[in-house]
């Protein structure tokens, strides 16, 4: 099955590069051709009246504008070519389109009353900016607006709720996304489009990306490995900028968050402007968090955190395309729960030394748990990338080219007698780079070649060594195409992998310090491995009816091994386990088969996606058995976990319904349900089950929408719902590795409005939000903190997770010009 996917994948390509032959000299790809003026005119369909603050984007182009008070707008030094547009205006229906800006003529939109955004997005982690409806990998994307509505405390719990997406998490301050059952290292994380790289195989390890510095989420669910190499097995998601500002303006906001579990405040400032083509966004955010609680636990021990962010470019945007320098910080600091208790009260206990080798637990009282002070053990985590953006115009066709430079600097402190001493400090520094070349369209078909890849080197500086210092190279060249057939959009590529990893040996003497090889005791043996992969996709998007779209999709994802697993010998403090990696694991393949559909009325939208991905050589942790083969082994009473393999399957979707009925536009009754099968191949009952999968969910969610109340009231809306989470009762028992979890149902609620003038300029706009309403004590399947010690004050091991939380966030808009 694997040739089939890879020969189909090269019978596409060989269909668009052959088509690229013209039947006439194309003109001098030096030369660049400049469009006359675009102009045009945006009414309502309905009584043709022109809308004002309509927007207009070109997401290939980074160029974007706005109506005027008689609905008209225009481009200027726009290049010639092919380029997708997007209309949006509050309260109507968004327009995607394809338009040539070297035709000349006016383009006069109508916009009818919007019922439903389905069908009508714009995905840009893909080759190229692409309707989501024709992409046939299935995507979601959560925007803005959906992030405001959310009461969340990082930016992978704001996202979490999407269907067939959800989270790991040590505590609320560091959350992972998981795509299908998948995560880690099989998920790449981009940041605008880049790759963030920031020791993502540890389970604790929090995605470092400011939540306040994204104007949306795009989720693709399926192998990125096509566009972005090794690490996208399970999916992308990519973190995406605010839209550029529009020609002349210079804008500017100020919010602000209050969160009542655990005291949360969160700020952030942002100033952005285009004067002549040049442009700059510059944001800084930051927020401070007390110990969260729960109705089992009460105030959970050393759960705070805190953030300071800053992030922004500065470019222009000229006819020959744009070229942005940009730049983010992310700094945190995160307490880490181990949740140990006293053995009669239950309480939660501080570690504290009496002596060099004397630690005691300290009880601490509820009152002595109002604080933002974090103690040991505890990360520090600071992230900084600086980059290029780069997309260059020529005739018919265009280049893009980013390049970044990170240094992730991530340390952990556990020692009680010395609050200071950096007892695990990695230093990771990355160059990454993507090139893409997308060729002129010819006969419809629209192909793009490229390569991509990344130098990594990541150096131990801590007293204590979990994983070796090693040196990581990595490139790929790729080549996808795609094309419209009547109703049928059909799309497919091939991409080839190559991946370096040098492992450097260490040697400790008595007192565990670094000693020359071969002397002392080896920590680690240094090793070298290397892997290579062909991986391809096929698939195709059906438009069968103008309400029924139908898509399917097959490919061949790729994943190396990463550091940990190939490596790693030492008791990690975060995930509570000694971990042993494994330097002869293979590299995993999957082939995964998507197939779904959405059917869209004036009174229902749905949508319906299912998939199976076979994945060999499947990498994942497992207890080892103790002495008498019933238990398990430990280390300084940390259990001992080590990297294997075998072949897994995993299967499962998601199903949403969104019922409006017309005419009453304003209400939605939405669903979904998300599930997941996950199991290793050939094994007992005991290891059948892979670790760590999500439960079943439903979500169900009551929402009303007015684009107007009264005078000083826009944009109000108002959600009620419930998400239910089964029981987990298909986890991997063997040696205690995972206990079944019960199931729950959390109540949440939303309402919130823009306040306007009479002239309706926005003044601020409010957000208030509840989430477990009913304070209902649960642990999520996928909490790390679920493994904690047991509470003997009320029978439960573990520790759970947030209770009853309100959000009240406030965003004030600002214009200078």
């Amino acid at each position: 099955m694997t040739r089939i996917i890879l020969t189909a994948g090269l019978l596409l390509l060989a269909g668009g590069v052959f088509a690229q032959k013209p039947s006439s000299p194309p003109a001098s790809s030096t030369s660049r051709a400049l469009a006359a003026p675009i102009t045009g005119r945006i009414v309502d369909q309905a009584t043709g009246e022109p809308l004002p603050s309509a927007t207009i984007l070109f997401p290939d182009l980074r160029r974007f504008t706005a109506t005027g008070p008689d609905g008209a707008f225009r481009f200027t030094n726009l290049p010639k070519g092919r380029f997708l547009m997007q209309v949006r205006s509050l309260g109507y229906t968004t327009v995607v389109r394809t338009v040539d800006t070297g035709a000349g003529q006016p383009l006069d939109i109508a916009l009818v009353s919007a019922a439903t955004e389905i069908g009508q997005v714009v995905v840009t982690g893909v080759s190229a900016s692409t309707e989501m409806r024709r992409s046939p990998i299935p995507t979601t994307v959560v925007n803005r607006t959906q992030l405001n509505q959310m009461a969340a405390t990082n930016v992978v719990d704001a996202i979490a709720h999407t269907p067939g997406l959800s989270q790991i998490t040590t505590g609320v301050g560091i959350s992972k996304p998981i795509i299908r059952g998948l995560g880690a290292n099989r998920v790449i994380t981009l940041n605008n489009g880049a790759r963030q790289e920031g020791q993502q195989w540890g389970d604790e390890h929090g995605i470092e990306i400011d939540e306040a510095g994204i104007d949306r989420a795009e989720v693709i669910k399926g192998p990125g490995s096509l566009l972005y190499g090794s690490d996208g097995l399970a999916g992308v998601v990519n973190f995406v900028a605010p839209d550029p500002v529009e020609e002349g303006k210079i804008i500017g906001s100020v919010s602000t968050n209050y969160q009542t579990n655990n005291s949360l405040l969160g700020y952030s400032v942002m100033n952005a402007g285009n004067l002549n083509g040049f442009n700059w966004m510059a944001r800084n955010s930051g927020k401070v968090a007390s110990n969260y609680r729960n109705p089992y636990d009460g105030r959970v021990f050393n759960s705070g955190f805190r953030e300071l962010n800053g992030n922004g470019y500065i470019g222009l945007n000229k006819s020959w395309g744009y070229s942005h320098l940009t730049l983010s910080t992310f700094n945190q600091l995160v307490g880490l729960v181990e949740g140990d208790r006293d053995t009669i009260t239950g309480q939660f206990l501080k570690p504290v030394a009496r002596g060099a080798d004397d630690i005691i637990g300290e009880p601490q009282s509820e009152d002595a748990l109002r604080t933002y002070t974090l103690q040991v053990p505890r990360q520090q985590i600071n992230h900084l990338r600086i980059g290029t953006e780069n997309n260059f115009i020529f005739n018919q066709s265009r280049l893009t080219l980013n390049v970044g430079w990170q240094q992730n600097l991530r340390r952990e402190f556990g020692n009680p007698a010395d609050y200071y001493e950096e007892s695990l400090f990695f230093q990771l520094r990355t160059v990454d780079y993507s090139l893409r070349y997308f060729l002129p369209e010819v006969n419809g078909w629209n192909t793009t070649i490229g390569t991509s890849g990344m130098r990594q080197q990541n150096v131990n500086k801590g007293v204590e060594f979990l994983i070796p210092a090693y040196q990581l190279f990595d490139a790929g060249a790729f080549a996808v195409t795609k094309k419209t057939f009547g109703r049928l959009d059909l799309s497919g590529g091939l991409r080839y992998d190559w991946r370096r990893i040098e492992a450097d040996n260490l040697y400790l003497d008595a007192e565990e310090q670094p000693v020359p090889a071969p002397t002392g005791e080896m920590k680690f043996p240094g090793f070298v491995s290397t892997f290579r992969n062909v991986s391809g996709s096929v698939g195709g998007s059906f438009e069968a009816t103008e309400k029924l779209v139908l898509k399917a999709n097959v490919a061949r994802g790729f994943r190396a091994p990463n550091i940990a697993e190939l490596g790693s010998n030492g008791i990690h403090e975060g995930t509570i386990r000694y971990e042993i990696g494994n330097p002869a694991l293979k590299a995993e393949t999957s082939f995964q088969l998507d197939a779904g559909a959405s059917y869209e009325t004036e009174h229902v939208g749905l949508r319906i996606d299912a998939f199976r991905n076979q994945i060999q050589n499947y990498i994942f942790p497992r207890r080892l058995p103790g002495a008498t083969g019933a238990d398990s082994l430990s280390v300084d009473g940390d259990p001992v976990f080590a990297y294997g393999q075998g072949d897994a399957r995993l299967l499962g979707g998601e199903f949403t319904i969104d019922i409006h009925p017309h005419p009453l536009d304003w209400l939605h009754f939405e669903n979904s349900f998300s599930m997941v099968r996950a199991q290793e191949r050939n094994q007992p009952d005991s290891l059948r089950n892979l670790p760590f999968i999500p439960a079943d969910r439903l979500q169900s969610e009551v929402r009303v929408n007015f684009n107007k109340v009264g005078t000083h009231f826009a944009n109000l809306y108002a959600r009620a719902g419930i998400e239910h989470t089964f029981a987990q009762n298909r986890f991997f028992s063997a040696f205690g590795t995972e206990t079944r979890t019960p199931g729950y149902t959390l109540t949440n609620a939303s309402i919130g409005t823009d306040v306007v003038t009479s002239q309706a300029k926005t003044l601020f706009s409010i957000y208030l939000t509840g989430t477990n309403l009913f304070n209902v004590g649960y642990q999520s399947h996928l909490s790390r903190l679920k493994y904690a010690a047991f509470n003997p004050a009320n029978g439960r091991s573990g520790v759970f997770n947030m209770g009853r939380n309100v959000s009240v966030k406030l965003v004030v808009p600002l214009v200078f010009k």
